[in-house]
């Protein structure tokens, strides 16, 4: 029962950080590597979990919805095509190669973090002509966010800023809409993997939700810039410990 608990605690972290900054896979997936679990089934347990998080950080922000409204059909289209070739792709990784490619998968996301203002900045100088190229972007993301995760909401603000949203509060609206299409579709595919430990999602879910819920409210009050400092020291030290371990 302490592993499952555990969980709870973790998944409330993860939601709360991925509504502020980001990067609560960081926590989570790791956790449930500890607790036993294999990285498949612990990254697809995380996903299937995950999509609360996301649902609730959504009615945080409801707000803001109707000001980039146009946005959300395109983007939702993009971001659910992404989603399911990831889900496949990860389904179908065996378990070793997916072990071996953790370290550089965690690696990625907290360069995703720690680069973030700087990618938003040099973003934001371009608006491109040819609108594609943020829902390609979009769809890159999708596939990235089914696969893994971590580090995901980077990611996001930076095709929305590429479609001209620079309000930090309006895009993260849009951000947690986008990353609930994206768990949810990557959760009803890993449904039928066989991959699921059900235990600890289901006590991850409220712990997401919850977590997610509380984090959007509060978002406004914390320094992203701190929470994303420990998110990136950890994920470094997992991504060394894990190198090191393979």
């Amino acid at each position: 029962m302490e592993g499952y608990l555990l969980a709870l605690v973790a998944s409330f972290l993860a939601g709360g950080i991925n509504s502020v900054a980001g990067g609560g896979t960081l926590i989570t997936f790791p956790t449930l590597l500890w607790l036993g679990l294999d990285p498949v089934v612990a990254n697809i347990t995380n996903t299937v979990a995950l999509w609360t998080g996301s649902l609730l950080g959504l009615f945080g922000f409801k707000e803001r919805i109707a000001q980039v409204k146009s946005l959300i059909l395109p983007f939702l289209v993009s971001s659910s095509l992404g989603a399911v070739f990831g889900a496949l792709i990860l389904i179908n990784t065996p378990s070793q190669t997916f072990r071996s490619l953790v370290p550089f998968l965690i690696l990625f996301a907290v360069s995703m973090l720690a680069g973030g203002e700087v990618i938003k900045k040099l973003i934001a100088r371009f608006t491109p002509e040819d609108k594609s190229i943020p829902l390609f972007l979009q769809f890159v993301t999708g596939v990235y966010g089914s696969y893994f995760g971590a580090g995901i909401g980077i990611m996001m603000l930076a095709s929305l800023t590429l479609s001209g949203v620079h309000n930090i509060h309006t895009a993260n609206a849009l951000k947690n809409l986008l990353g609930f299409s994206i768990n949810l579709l990557g959760a009803l595919l890993f449904l039928l993997s066989g991959k699921v430990s059900w235990l600890h999602a289901l006590f991850m879910m409220p712990g997401f939700a919850l977590g997610g819920y509380v984090g959007a409210r509060l978002s406004q009050r914390f320094k992203p810039g701190k929470v994303r400092l420990f998110v990136v020291l950890w994920g470094l030290s997992i991504s060394l410990y894990m190198a090191m371990a393979t």
